[in-house]
């Protein structure tokens, strides 16, 4: 069990005092602050969410028109994810770019 003592103290830029054992710079208060309530980021991890608001993905439209190995290689965004984005875009009469092919594949 991590104690509060095994923790180091951290105080994010909008002034919240948290703490946390690993280098993560991800405000727990903040986090809470600003996850969606409805829509595609509701239903991912916190780390699948910044992720995909990383790479500017903020439409299922957007969402389309990746592939799933494209989001696989977002960093926080794992395979768990990928069953809850494609329900939600088959939902929304889409689904994932299948057609982007790699040049290595001829």
């Amino acid at each position: 069990m991590v104690t509060k003592n095994s923790k180091h103290k951290k105080t994010c830029p909008n002034g919240h005092i948290y703490y946390k054992s690993s280098d993560c710079p991800v405000c727990p208060v903040c986090e809470k602050e600003t996850t969606p309530t409805s829509g595609f980021l509701s239903l991912v991890s916190a780390p699948a969410k910044r992720a995909l608001e990383g790479a500017g993905i903020n439409s299922l439209k957007q969402l389309s028109k990746k592939t799933k190995k494209e989001l696989l290689a977002l960093h926080g965004l794992g395979p768990a994810s990928i069953p809850v984005l494609e329900k939600e875009l088959q939902a929304n009469g889409l689904s994932f770019d299948e057609t982007k092919h790699s040049i290595n594949n001829h």
